[in-house]
């Protein structure tokens, strides 16, 4: 095994210890949890290396970055989500790789996404990414459709040719009543989540969690966590 390959695994085994913990004390099954591994700014071996470890999911927030990753990894059997705010000149390209777009946060992205997956005779998976310190009609920070939102768009992907409605996704807030205060945070994407499978019982996914604070959100209820520096290390500085 080589080193990199080596220090892969034992960080993989800290973050499954980490989870397996977490849900224990959640009173929740392991089985309830999937954890993603969010390669950005990784080279395709490590990707290569992640999956003879045993991961199947990994995410991207980039699609420079992304598009040719998932091109030199085509023969892996993986999950692509992609996890960046996406701008709809580079829809094309994420419906070509990716499986699940976690930050669907405008009716103008939903067309864009449904008008590529129905030319690429794909279906793709999709989150509602929600902005906890967004107000009513704006977007977030770091991207996500405010609360008041999140039905309407839920709709409109319900409704879209080439779509499917998977859940929703949060990156906790960095301003705002949530700030600091990840536990809270997940706790109300968590609330919104039980609203919206009232209305579309496949929505089943909730996305939030990183490195910090993956035990915040398997406690709050969450099925996805995102996880990045606590897999890979610290990440090279982006020129």
């Amino acid at each position: 095994m080589t080193d990199r390959k080596a220090q892969l695994a034992a960080n993989l085994a800290q973050v499954e210890e980490r989870i397996a913990s977490a849900c224990v004390a959640a009173g929740r099954g392991r089985e309830e949890v999937t954890l993603i591994v969010v390669t950005k700014t990784y080279p395709a071996s490590d990707v290569r290396m992640l999956h003879e470890l045993g991961v199947r999911h990994v995410a991207e927030n980039r699609d420079q970055d992304a598009a040719p990753k998932a091109t030199a990894c085509a023969d892996l059997s993986l999950t692509w989500h992609f996890v960046g705010q996406l701008q709809t000149n580079k829809v094309r390209s994420v419906t070509s790789y990716a499986d699940v777009v976690q930050s669907v946060d405008r009716i103008k992205l939903v067309t864009a996404l449904s008008a590529a997956a129905v030319r690429a005779e794909r279906e793709l998976g999709c989150l509602i990414q929600v902005a906890l310190d967004a107000e009513s009609g704006e977007r977030g920070e770091r991207g996500g459709v405010a609360p008041d939102g999140i039905e309407e768009l839920a709709a409109a992907v319900d409704a879209a040719e080439g779509l499917r409605l998977e859940g929703l996704m949060t990156v906790a807030p960095l301003a705002g009543p949530f700030a600091g205060r990840q536990r809270a945070a997940f706790d109300r994407l968590v609330e919104f989540a039980t609203r919206l499978r009232a209305g579309h019982p496949a929505a089943t996914m909730v996305s939030a969690g990183m490195s910090a604070d993956l035990e915040d959100a398997v406690a709050a209820g969450a099925t996805h966590v995102r996880v990045g520096t606590a897999v890979l290390g610290v990440r090279p500085g982006l020129g």
